[in-house]
């Protein structure tokens, strides 16, 4: 579904320099319509209560089908981060450096997200200077409009709670 690393299969390849976005599959395309919408919602189950992040059909601690999609607060923490270098994509060789984050929610810290963080929802992946990434540093969800030739997905970014 491309809203984590699992979903990196679903990912739309690019020779021409575009940036790539993820392609929704069924079970995730709940979460890019309300990322469109400007909210970061992550499915849960409605007989266990229990969040499950990346979606899928089955609950994997009850078992089962019955689902929701529940708003969250958009504040998390860095769990871990990478800088790439050299580019591996030369989508992004341009915007070298920038950094790839995983953030922990803060409303279930089991949940984590892969996404940029950035100095603002439309700057350049390389607006933030790579020696200000820290682990532990808090962050909150801002929502920017990815374009592409073949058309174009709000994705989720985080900013610095403390900038």
């Amino acid at each position: 579904m491309g809203t984590g690393a699992e979903g990196l299969r679903n990912v739309t390849v690019d020779a021409t320099g575009e940036p790539l976005l993820p392609q929704p599959d069924d079970d995730g395309a709940p979460f890019w319509r309300y990322a469109a919408r400007g909210e970061l919602r992550v499915q849960a189950c409605a007989d266990c209560g229990r969040l499950r992040f990346p979606p899928r059909p089955c609950c994997p601690h009850c078992q089962s089908f019955a689902d929701e999609w529940r708003r969250m607060s958009g504040r998390g923490r860095v769990w871990s981060y990478v800088v790439p270098h050299p580019p591996l994509l030369p989508a992004y060789a341009a915007q070298a450096p920038y950094n790839v984050i995983v953030v922990e929610l803060a409303d279930d810290p089991r949940i984590r997200l892969v996404g940029n963080l950035v100095t603002s929802p439309d700057a350049r992946l390389n607006s933030l200077d790579p020696v200000r990434l820290r682990i532990g540093a808090a962050v909150r969800v801002c929502f920017h409009r990815a374009v592409h030739r073949t058309g174009g997905l709000t994705v989720p970014r985080w900013l610095l709670e403390r900038p």
